[in-house]
């Protein structure tokens, strides 16, 4: 009897390890080869790589997409390693004018926006000063590096601007989005190749690098990563670039050329691209794994994003078929091995000058578990294992109310801001987290700074009011008032999904919120339930019984400190605890009222950190997120 147990539990466990996706299981082959400290040579001491943060911010991915906390923490280790409580970073100077060591810069930027420790904005700072003083070309391209004078490389903007343009969102400088489109442009404007639309590797403005066409200034050849790190940097910088800006456009379609090029030098055999893109019958040639990475995750997040066409659906899912089959291996720690990675490939420099011709770039190694392969992979599989699910919500706008809860405090930079479960605010009292789950079932994101009307609601598949403001948090609050009522229930008649999220007697409005909860049969009692006493988080705990019709995968919840609900018409689902109303959910017309007395999905109960694993609150927000998103589908 005891060995069968052993046998089935065995069974059980390798059952896991197959079902993990694939971006899980070659996270934890990173977690394997880089424990303690990330050093490219074994050996050596760490020291300050863009490598890292590629792999990095694929490991932010998957935290964002699973909750799991084991993936923010190895974040934060990493970088907490380099960056010391005064903001200085180890290993990183400044006058080296080096692009590549800005792009760490971004892991920064997360740690600061999700925890608030000002030692991250400080050394971002530092990065964000060196770019001032970067050295540039005459028209104002960023040089690749202090040692490469007048040369710009496609890889620099991969390192660069990404980093540039979520500094200038969160400082709201918005003239700097000139200087960081200007990069792009003026990349393609000298690299881009009229008749393949292929880029060349690098320019040299000067043109007298041996390398460099002397008409032209470009090198000799279209390298797959170069392109791959151009298309990745391009689609990142989209992610915080005004679409009112006049370069926006210009840049999507910088990306449409750009995807449209690499699909005819696709492999068609295995899917995938070669090293040097335009030459596979070329011996020596190879299909290369970072670079194949690199476009799947462009391409990818082009298609979420609606920058480029869903007919690249097709080739773009033969491409990441091929990764998985050419590249990826099993690996001994139960994770994988991902193969076929060219170590590095550059321009000049010294000793050993790099022509860029074709021997040059196909003497360089290859090798299993580059950290910048593995990187770019991890990017690609995070937004490969998310298109299952993009059709559940494609269409559908969710519009968080700013207008009931406008709380206002000042930011990093001294401006008063929209702050408490806001879509941007990473930090626990975020809704970032709930942001992400709905982006990754392909809906999209807006918000409502002004009272709720016909018109403002139109275009809303559903909308979120949560903790309307009190006299204590606002000076001059926005109660609800009768002509909300009436224009947030004409909406839900029509077929709108409104979710409200109240909270506890000191912390929110009641009165003039329960005159739009009682429009739909409930009303939120203003009183404090489900107390907790420091961390004893067992007496916030919620059991899901089976069945709940929005609940189908979390088991056991928390919710501290809320208000419960009077229920005046029968809920078709809903959520009880010790006799009390926890959760109603109302069919009002062709729509439906989900409600809550807590804001409960903002980051701090679902982002893995606080809570002990016990608790399936970020299990319980996606199963939110889909009864929601079928729910307005059906």
């Amino acid at each position: 009897m005891k060995r069968l147990l052993t046998i089935v539990c065995l069974l059980l466990a390798m059952h896991s390890v197959q079902a993990q996706p694939v971006s899980q299981k070659m996270a934890a082959t990173v977690m394997t080869l880089w424990k303690d400290s990330f050093s490219l040579t074994p050996g050596r001491s760490a020291r300050w790589s863009y490598d890292q943060g590629v792999f990095l911010k694929g490991f932010e991915g998957i935290w964002k997409r699973t909750g799991d906390p084991k993936y923010f923490d190895y974040i934060q280790k990493s970088m907490d390693f380099f960056v010391d409580e005064n903001g200085t970073v180890k290993g990183y100077r400044p006058d080296e004018y080096n692009i590549d060591h800005v792009n760490n810069a971004r892991i920064l930027l997360l740690l600061f926006r999700v925890t608030g420790k000002e030692k991250y904005w400080k050394a971002a700072t530092h990065m964000r000063n060196q770019l001032r003083t970067h050295p540039r070309t005459a028209e104002g391209g960023f040089w690749h590096k202090q040692v490469y004078p007048h040369q710009m490389w496609l890889d620099g903007l991969y390192m660069g601007q990404p980093f540039y343009a979520e500094y200038t969102y969160l400082t709201k400088d918005d003239t700097a989005f000139n200087d960081i489109a200007k990069q792009f442009i003026l990349m393609e404007k000298h690299a881009r190749d009229a008749k393949t639309g292929l880029l060349y590797h690098g320019w040299d403005e000067s043109k007298q690098q041996k390398w460099a066409n002397k008409e032209t200034g470009v090198s000799p050849n279209f390298w797959a990563r170069a392109m791959g790190w151009y298309a990745m940097g391009l689609v990142d910088v989209l992610d915080y670039f005004p679409e009112s800006h006049p370069k926006q456009k210009e840049l999507v379609a910088i990306l449409q050329r750009l995807a449209a090029a690499i699909q005819k030098v696709q492999d068609p055999k295995t899917g995938v691209w070669f090293d040097l893109l335009d030459k596979p019958t070329l011996k020596g040639n190879y299909v290369e794994a970072s670079a194949s990475s690199m476009f799947v995750y462009a391409v990818a997040k082009g298609i979420r994003k609606g920058y480029l066409a869903e007919n690249n659906s097709a080739w773009l899912t033969k491409a990441y078929d091929g990764l998985v089959k050419q590249f990826i291996v099993p690996a001994d720690n139960g994770g994988v091995n991902l193969n076929g990675t060219v170590t590095v490939s550059g321009l000049g420099g010294s000793p050993n000058y790099r022509d860029g011709s074709d021997a040059y770039y196909l003497s360089e190694r290859v090798i299993q578990n580059d950290p910048k392969g593995i990187g770019a992979f991890l990017h690609a599989a995070n937004e490969m294992e998310m298109r299952p699910n993009l059709k559940m919500g494609k269409g559908t706008t969710i519009l968080l109310d700013n207008y009931f809860n406008n709380e206002v405090k000042k930011d990093i930079t001294g401006d008063n801001v929209s702050w408490h479960y806001t879509w941007d605010e990473m930090n626990h009292g975020g809704f970032s987290l709930l942001g992400n789950l709905f982006e990754q079932h392909g809906a999209k994101l807006a918000t409502l700074k002004s009272a709720p009307t016909a018109a403002n609601l139109r275009n809303a598949g559903v909308y979120i009011i949560v903790d309307p403001d009190t006299q204590k948090e606002s000076p001059r609050p926005n109660y609800v008032q009768p002509g909300d009522v009436t224009a947030i229930s004409d909406w839900v008649r029509a077929g709108g999904i409104l979710a409200l999220f109240s909270n506890d007697s000191s912390n929110a409005e009641f009165t003039h919120f329960n005159t739009l909860a009682e429009k739909f049969g409930f009303r939120f009692n203003p009183e404090l339930k489900n107390p907790v006493i420091n961390n004893q988080y067992e007496q916030g705990a919620i059991v899901v019984e089976p069945g709940n019709p929005v609940f189908k995968t979390a088991k056991k919840v928390y919710i501290k400190e809320l208000a419960s609900l009077k229920v005046a018409k029968p809920t078709d689902a809903g959520l009880k605890h010790k006799g009390d109303n926890i959760v109603a959910v109302v069919k009002y017309g062709k729509g439906w009222v989900f409600a809550v007395g807590d804001p409960w999905f903002y980051n701090e109960y679902i982002d893995g950190r606080k809570l002990p694993a016990e608790y399936e609150n970020f299990a319980a927000a996606s199963d939110f997120v889909k009864w929601v998103l079928s729910t307005k589908n059906k």
